[in-house]
């Protein structure tokens, strides 16, 4: 086989890759070029480009609808490698699993919740004093909510008993922060697990696994 052959068919692999996770790995190039202009552009400008799209309190309050979408496409540091392989570990096998339309609104719905819910517990820490008006500015990013959430749902698509194995470590290293000095972002990623865990309606019936009685026929997690 001549290398040009060689590289047309990896071509033709990673063309057929891409294509069974569209929406994966459009966010992922994204996040590729977002995370590049991090390194390019002045530090007074990532501060300014990354505040105004924060999840905090304050641009919550002012621009919700702008940055609840807006905050999915950064990445908070220099880490876009990691990710390409968390992506691929959990974004990537929901997706082919519900399809696009679904994945999305299980990012959607978790991203959203989660970041209402820890925001609205800072809140309340804030106006009873137990945290200071500073962490209403705290620059905040959701993408990890949705990858907490994905990794949430992405329980119902292995088999049993090994889908009972993989919610309790998932839960369970989520929750291990919440037993020492706990974070709004701690809050978060738990919370954002649990709502991808009651996303379950969300999956198509004939794809649907049932939590009790006789195993579901559900495949392991692919890709």
């Amino acid at each position: 086989m001549t290398l040009a052959h060689r590289v047309t068919d990896v071509g033709t692999w990673v063309g057929r890759v891409i294509r069974s996770a569209p929406g994966t790995y459009t966010w992922l190039a994204v996040l590729l070029v977002t995370t590049i202009l991090q390194h390019v552009l002045p530090a007074d400008a990532v501060h300014h480009i990354l505040a105004a799209r924060s999840t905090n309190l304050v641009e919550l309050t002012r621009h919700p609808v702008r940055v609840l979408w807006s905050s999915l496409f950064w990445l908070d540091g220099a880490y876009w490698f990691a990710y390409f392989v968390l992506y691929n570990i959990f974004h990537v096998p929901v997706e082919r699993w519900l399809g696009t339309v679904r994945w999305l609104a299980v990012c959607l719905i978790t991203h959203i919740g989660a970041t209402l819910i820890s925001q609205g517990l800072l809140s309340l820490a804030i106006r009873e004093g137990a945290e200071p008006m500073s962490k209403a500015y705290v620059l905040d990013f959701g993408v990890s909510y949705a990858l907490a959430g994905v990794a949430g749902i992405l329980t119902y698509h292995i088999r049993r008993p090994w889908c009972f194995v993989y919610v309790v470590v998932v839960v369970g290293f989520l929750a291990i922060p919440l037993f020492g000095d706990v974070t709004f972002t701690d809050v978060g990623h738990f919370t954002a697990a649990l709502i991808g865990l009651l996303c379950y309606p969300l999956i198509p019936a004939d794809r649907r696994p049932r939590l009790f009685g006789a195993k579901h026929s559900s495949t392991a997690p692919d890709g």
